[in-house]
């Protein structure tokens, strides 16, 4: 591969079994307006609540918050269209929160409704886990919604373990111990 076709770390493109191909990277500021355009479309909704603080539209402040993560406690990937930051639609998005140590993660993967199904949560969610690993991270875990079968099979494929002390009745935590010991 010629070093200008070569990506920088943490940037890959993945093509969708309908063929469409998507960017995956990590957030960047310039993201934030069309983070907000197409915010409403992420699924699943509980979480896209949870991560937005509540609220069903995510506004300008927020957006800069999720845009301009400090790099030593989140990590944040989206999956967009091949255009430059700023320009592209934001389909999906990865996100992980480590606690002030570094030794465990907290995730979050929302995908559009639009490309739901055809494999980029399992896609960002293997990158999460790539990330966690890479970091050294003891735990990484989520809280997925207890009726979203599909993602909850998902983590568990992907060698998650179900735990029981979910904060809310309608969520089950998830984890994975990524650190190599």
């Amino acid at each position: 591969m010629a070093a200008r076709d070569r990506l920088p770390p943490w940037h890959e493109r993945h093509r969708l079994p309908n063929g469409r191909q998507v960017h995956v990277r990590p957030v960047r500021p310039e993201d934030a307006d069309p983070l907000r355009a197409g915010y409403a479309l992420l699924e699943p909704e509980r979480l896209r609540l949870r991560l937005a603080g509540g609220v069903a539209e995510l506004g300008p402040g927020e957006a800069q918050r999720l845009t301009r993560l400090n790099p030593r406690t989140d990590f944040m990937l989206v999956a967009c269209d091949p255009e430059p930051p700023g320009e592209a639609v934001i389909a999906a998005l990865a996100h992980v929160h480590t606690d002030a140590a570094g030794h465990r993660g907290e995730f979050t993967v929302l995908v559009s409704r639009f490309i739901a199904g055809m494999g980029v949560g399992r896609y960002l969610l293997t990158r999460l886990a790539k990330w966690a690993r890479s970091r050294r991270l003891d735990l990484l875990q989520g809280e997925l919604p207890a009726d979203h079968t599909a993602m909850l099979d998902l983590a568990r494929s992907l060698g998650f373990r179900t735990v029981e002390d979910a904060a809310d009745p309608g969520f089950v935590r998830v984890s994975l111990e990524p650190a190599v010991r």
